[in-house]
């Protein structure tokens, strides 16, 4: 992908950064700096967004949106240290201040960010909640799912999608739950309920990484609900939740732009006071952070863009080959978009 072509009109806004404020210190970014690395709070083992090979190295979209922050903060994507949470610890791990952010495929909804003291950073996924099935049971939609046994997770958004979309249909269903996702996998692949309900990558990455045979199962194309996949951080540390907010808009930007892990030294040395100021050459950008200015270069040419992070995950260089649909950038058709960062 070349750098995209760009006019001076674009280039040029706004107050010049060289008088842009200088962030004010914030706790966990703070305690970040000093121990040296960032503790990420993941999702365990949800192939394609956080898991770990057998050289016990961690993979994943939700791994390197963290890798992002930690080379936004210390300049190095490795310096993360990341924390595996099954879902009904992972608020109370944040709020306790055991990980700095949560990248674990927390659907961003009204009452965790207005009850919980925890603030949403960013959506990073856009997903739904689907189903599972055998194909033996001859499912082929959510509507052919009346009477059918379920198993889901407790402390997520699944139960109560599940509730209301039944109850909205006329349909009835019965509860299996789990408190550990290995429980739950284990009881579906061995028959003891018909359906498995999660969010649909998470049923892609389940199909393809624990079935005795994924072709014997189908996740059915149907979406009941709004699951949008969000970073967490706690709330009132304003100036950290600006750098997890904007580590990731600037993967999301560097896509639109075309810069890639590839030719990000090659736009350094461009003649454009938009990159300029993206890749630090310009400074004043990561002083508005409290981070060094290059900070967005050091994203992208560690980490990479998003489109480059999906696509090694769960885009076509996956196992998963999960189309972008909603994922894709705005100009391609999909909802991702970051605000302009100037």
């Amino acid at each position: 992908m070349t750098i995209r072509k760009m006019t001076l009109a674009m280039a040029i806004t706004g107050v010049a950064l060289a008088s842009a404020p200088r962030a004010e210190a914030g706790p966990t970014l703070d305690a970040v700096k000093a121990r040296g690395h960032l503790v990420c709070g993941v999702a365990a083992d949800v192939q394609g967004f956080t898991s770990v090979d057998g050289q016990g190295k961690w993979n994943g979209l939700g791994v390197d949106i963290c890798r992002a922050t930690a080379a936004a903060v210390l300049g190095d994507a490795q310096k993360v240290k990341f924390i595996p949470l099954d879902p009904a610890r992972r608020f109370p791990a944040l709020q306790a201040s055991e990980v700095d952010v949560l990248a674990s495929n927390s659907t961003f909804t009204l009452t965790r960010d207005s009850a919980l003291g925890l603030d949403f950073a960013g959506v990073y996924y856009y997903d739904g909640q689907g189903f599972l099935v055998a194909r033996k049971l001859g499912k082929r939609t959510t509507k052919d799912l009346n009477g059918v046994s379920i198993c889901l997770q407790p402390g997520t958004t699944a139960e109560a999608n599940v509730t209301d979309y039944f109850q909205k249909n006329r349909m009835s269903f019965k509860v299996m739950s789990f408190d550990k996702i290995e429980d739950m996998r284990k009881a579906f692949f061995s028959g003891k309920c018909d359906a498995l309900t999660a969010d649909l990558s998470n049923l892609y990455a389940t199909r393809i990484a624990y079935a005795p045979n994924p072709n014997d199962f189908l996740v059915l194309p149907q979406a009941i609900s709004k699951e949008p996949l969000a970073l967490v951080v706690r709330h009132g540390d304003n100036q950290f939740a600006d750098v997890v907010r904007w580590s990731l808009f600037a993967m999301i930007e560097a896509e639109e732009y075309g810069i890639t892990s590839k030719n990000v030294d090659q736009a350094m040395t461009m003649d454009h006071p938009l990159l300029k100021r993206l890749l630090g050459v310009t400074p004043g950008m990561g002083k508005a952070l409290g981070v060094d200015d290059k900070w967005f270069y050091n994203i992208v040419k560690q980490v990479g863009n998003y489109g480059q992070v999906y696509e090694r995950n769960v885009g076509p260089g996956s196992l998963l080959k999960i189309p972008r649909g909603l994922n894709a950038l705005w100009t391609q058709g999909g909802i991702l978009y970051a605000p302009p960062i100037r």
